[in-house]
């Protein structure tokens, strides 16, 4: 029986990749929490030696089960990851190790550095290197439409086969305005994608409870899940904004919630990652998500 991703302890988190993860997650139901950072920004406040800590462990520290780095061409050169806070890794194995989180990579198919760019050779570098999920998305405009999502995410499943978490979808418009639907959802699934990106009702205009639960169970009857998102700078709203987006999502079926990194540093308010973690599945999961926090053994570079 498929360990449900709320229960499993850093270590076991840290080798988390692929279907294994996806299937942790469903098994979760609809509790597992997912915060994007910019791969090359230390947190807050790093000391003015380059130590410190990098936001990766800082929206691990307030709940996040998985974490997610947007605009990798910043800090990865093809063979070595350079974090500030952290150090130089060589691999994405030995930083899960580190931080006691599975650690995932966006990939775009639309106008962007060419090291971020949706191709099997860079997505084969990344899981080779043990990256345990690429997500194919679009940042703010780039151009990136739908059509383009399910052309990439078969060219991708074609090249890395079935066993490697491919989850693809749109968090906003990314500078190509298109409608929302079920059918350009499920498109997705059909190209291979195991999990399905959606913006949450309340942070995109036009996506309402309705459209969004009905595109949901779409997707999960064609065998995916549901990575429900916050894409549009709400990952630095008030505090009261919080409840009312983790219900909307609870109530749609999502079976992953996301919070953008479009915060001052490159991350999430931490405070409302917190709130939004306690609402969806209350403070025993995450204190005990929390308690985690703490770095690992370092493997020498």
């Amino acid at each position: 029986m498929t360990e449900r991703i709320l229960d499993l302890d850093r270590e076991e988190l840290a080798r988390l990749r692929g279907r294994e993860l996806t299937a942790a997650v469903a098994a979760a139901e609809g509790r597992t929490m997912i915060a994007e950072v910019f791969a090359e920004r230390a947190a807050l406040s790093p000391h003015t030696d380059g130590r410190g800590v990098h936001n990766i462990e800082l929206v691990a520290a307030f709940g996040a089960d998985i974490v997610v780095l947007n605009l990798i061409e910043r800090a990865w050169d093809g063979e070595r990851l350079r974090l500030p806070g952290l150090g130089t890794f060589t691999s994405f194995t030995d930083l899960a190790a580190y931080v006691g989180r599975p650690i995932g990579v966006n990939l775009e198919p639309g106008d962007v550095p060419e090291i971020r760019r949706a191709r099997p050779e860079h997505a084969k570098r990344l899981i080779g290197m043990g990256a345990a999920l690429l997500c194919l998305t679009a940042n703010p405009g780039t151009g990136g439409s739908y059509e383009g999502l399910a052309r990439v995410t078969d060219e991708l499943r074609a090249g890395l086969g079935d066993d490697v978490a491919l989850w693809s979808g749109k968090m906003h418009h990314a500078g190509h305005p298109e409608r929302l639907t079920a059918r350009r959802l499920t498109a997705l699934v059909d190209a291979g994608a195991d999990g399905v990106v959606l913006p949450l009702p309340g942070t995109m205009p036009g996506v309402t409870r309705e459209l969004a639960a009905e595109a949901v169970a779409a997707v999960q009857d064609a065998g995916a899940v549901v990575m429900g998102t916050i894409g549009t700078s709400q990952e630095g709203a008030h505090a009261d904004v919080v409840p009312q987006l983790a219900l909307n999502a609870k109530e749609i079926g999502v079976d992953a919630h996301h919070f953008g990194d479009a915060y001052l540093p490159g991350l999430c308010d931490p405070e409302l990652l917190y709130a939004y973690s306690v609402a969806i599945r209350g403070r025993r999961h995450t204190w005990n998500r929390m308690a985690l926090g703490g770095r690992g053994t370092r493997v020498p570079v």
